[in-house]
Formats: C-alpha cells, sequence, structure tokens
C-alpha cells in the first residue's frame, strides 16, 4: 500500500545554473499541464490514506493557492499528514502565504542555497539575501512552525569562511530543519556545459561538510541523515519514507516514483506529458537482491543505520555473515558502528558513504 505522495512542478523563472531537473518550464503552461497531472493522479492512485504530500519543483510556489489546493484535494489525507511546499524567496508573499497555510500546506522547503549574494547571481538564482530573511519572517508570520532552508556547499568561489557564515545566518532564522548539498554539476546543466571557474576541490569540500556538520550539531541540530540536520522532532517525514525503501507516487513531469517492487520514472517530455500523462521514460521491476542492496544503501543514508533483526527477517538472510568482511574493514576504520543490532555510519563514514555502500551492491 502507498502512503506517500510526490509531485512535481515544473514552472521556474529562470533555470538555475546548477540545476538539471526537468524545470524551467513557462509558467504560462501551467492550466494544460495541471490537467495533465490530474488525470495521471486520477488513473494510478488508488484512494490510500496518505501519511506525507511533497510537492516540488521547480517552483511550486509560482502557482495559484487554489491550483495547489485542487493537486491537495485529489487525495484522502490522515490527520497528521506531513504536507510539504517547496518555495523560492521570490515568490513570498504574506498574503499568499497566510491562504497558502489555510488550505493545508504545513511544512514549507525554502531554496536559500546561500546568503551570498555575489554567489547567487553566479549561480543563476533570482533572490538575494534580504529576499531570504524577508521570505522567512513572513513564513514564521503566517503560522508556519515547521520551515527547512535547502543550502548548497562546493559552489564557485565559495570557501569554508563563507560558507560558516550561511550556517550562521541560518541558525539566527530560528528554523527547524536544513537541508544541504554538494554541488554536482550534472551535464545537462547550464554549468554541465558552461564549466565554472574556482570551483572548491575535493578536499575543500570535504572541510566544508566537516564545517557545517560540526557547526549544526553543536547549535542543536540533530544530524540524521547524510545531508540533512534537524531539530528534534522535525526531520522531513516524507524523505525519511524514501530512505526507509517505502512505496510512493510519483506523479509529474519526469517524477519518480516506486510501487509493488517497481521503480519507475514519468516521461520527461513535455509534449509526450501532456499528450498522454501516464507515459514511463523507465520502469525497472526489481529482484530480491536488487531490493536488498537498496535497503541496505538508503538505510545507511540514516544516522539510525540498518535494524539488522528486521532486515534478516524482511530477506531470510544472517546480514551479519553474509557481509561480514565488509563490516569489519569498516568497523576497523571508525567508519561504521555496530550497537545493539543496528549497523549505521559514523560521522566519518559519512564523508565517505559513497565507497562505504558500494561494497555492500553486488
Amino acid at each position: 500500500m502507498v502512503k506517500h505522495v510526490y509531485i512535481h512542478i515544473p514552472f521556474c523563472i529562470r533555470k538555475c545554473h546548477y540545476c538539471s531537473f526537468v524545470s524551467g518550464i513557462d509558467i504560462r503552461y501551467k492550466d494544460i499541464y495541471l490537467s495533465a497531472l490530474t488525470t495521471q493522479i486520477n488513473c494510478t492512485y488508488k484512494n490510500e490514506k496518505i501519511k506525507t504530500l511533497y510537492i516540488g519543483g521547480g517552483t511550486p510556489s509560482l502557482l495559484d493557492v487554489n491550483d495547489i489546493k485542487n493537486i491537495i484535494k485529489h487525495f484522502k489525507l490522515e490527520n497528521d499528514s506531513e504536507i510539504t511546499l517547496e518555495v523560492n524567496p521570490e515568490t513570498v508573499e504574506e498574503t499568499k502565504f497566510h491562504k497558502i497555510k489555510e488550505i493545508g500546506i504545513n511544512r514549507i522547503s525554502l531554496g536559500a542555497q546561500s546568503f551570498n549574494d555575489s554567489i547567487l547571481r553566479n549561480i543563476g538564482r533570482n533572490h538575494t539575501k534580504k529576499n531570504i530573511l524577508e521570505s522567512v519572517e513572513i513564513i514564521k508570520k503566517c503560522g508556519f512552525d515547521n520551515i527547512n532552508i535547502d543550502l548548497i556547499y562546493g559552489l564557485p568561489n565559495q570557501n569554508t569562511d563563507l560558507l560558516k557564515k550561511d550556517i550562521e545566518q541560518s541558525l539566527n532564522l530560528g528554523i527547524q530543519h536544513i537541508s544541504t548539498y554538494g554541488l554536482k554539476i550534472e551535464k545537462d546543466s547550464f554549468f554541465g556545459k558552461n564549466p565554472p571557474q574556482n570551483l572548491p576541490n575535493d578536499e575543500q569540500q570535504a572541510d566544508m561538510y566537516n564545517a557545517l556538520c560540526s557547526e549544526l550539531t553543536q547549535n542543536g541540530f540533530e544530524h540524521y541523515e547524510i545531508s540533512n540536520f534537524a531539530k528534534k522532532g522535525y526531520e522531513s517525514r516524507h524523505n525519511c519514507a524514501y530512505w526507509r525503501n517505502q512505496n510512493y507516487y510519483g506523479f509529474g513531469l519526469n517524477a519518480s516514483g516506486y510501487e509493488d517492487k517497481t521503480r519507475y520514472r514519468n516521461i520527461a517530455s513535455f509534449k509526450d506529458y501532456i499528450d498522454n500523462p501516464n507515459l514511463k521514460e523507465e520502469e525497472t521491476e526489481l529482484t530480491e537482491g536488487e531490493i536488498l542492496e537498496e535497503e541496505i544503501f538508503l538505510a545507511l543514508r540514516l544516522k539510525t543505520g540498518i535494524d539488522i533483526e528486521k532486515i534478516n527477517k524482511k530477506f531470510n538472510i544472517n546480514f551479519t555473515d553474509k557481509y561480514q568482511n565488509i563490516i569489519k574493514k569498516y568497523t576497523e576504520l571508525n567508519l561504521l558502528k555496530k550497537e545493539n543490532n543496528k549497523l549505521s555510519l559514523t560521522e566519518k563514514g559519512f564523508l565517505l558513504s559513497n565507497e562505504i555502500m558500494s561494497e555492500f551492491i553486488d
């Protein structure tokens, strides 16, 4: 049974230089897009009660409040469902966000990325530090008490000292959640086709990651996932569903989903999606072995790690015996730790997570 929903809204004022998502579609096409989205939802959704609903993009906050309301009304929601809306600072306006609160949105994720105006211009963002600060104040004034901001590190002309200033600004906002991402340049992005100068090297990026981990955990944020930090009780329930390998619907252009052991990605062509929103770009039924591997590397993203007893029962294996050499290797290097029948990455291990996780994949 599916309890989680992701909805992709591809509209943006302009596309950021690092972005490789299917986005940047002109908002003038929203009505035909939302009609196709409705068709897909009606054809796929099976009236389950939904625990989390995440409206991402793109810039979903470009939509009218009634558009957002009409999306939400397609789903049966639990009384305490987490409903997240991704927002860019330049779209935040008090009257609109009072209404957004009234229609049931209870979590806001704000794309800040940096508080440095020069860096923001260089990466193609359409806002300033001032916009971020004003946006958070408006969002809080409208009654939201579950607010995330996104930060990116490893940006052109960025160093650890500049990142620490971003972290300090973030801490001063009085928010509950901070997501941090190392810059990854994809070939289809503007940066992929026009490589930026003055990028921090791998060692400098590692220093930045260590700095943000230290600063945030020392200031009351739990490092609950490789890239995510939250005040106690404010972990992203939607994203945790991904990392716990739970089923979720993916609705919208190029959105991904996972249902009944099958991972899929919707069609990426806007025209093709409008013509037939049920088309899939990819659809793969996973083997039992592939599901086990996904269960392992997704769980290792979380601080709580792998529940060995649960994974043994689910897959009828002896996890400790099956992976004893890998466990021994990385526990001796203080990159993995095994406590109370749980296996998890250490803080040091988070930094080398890709290398460690890859060893569990056959």
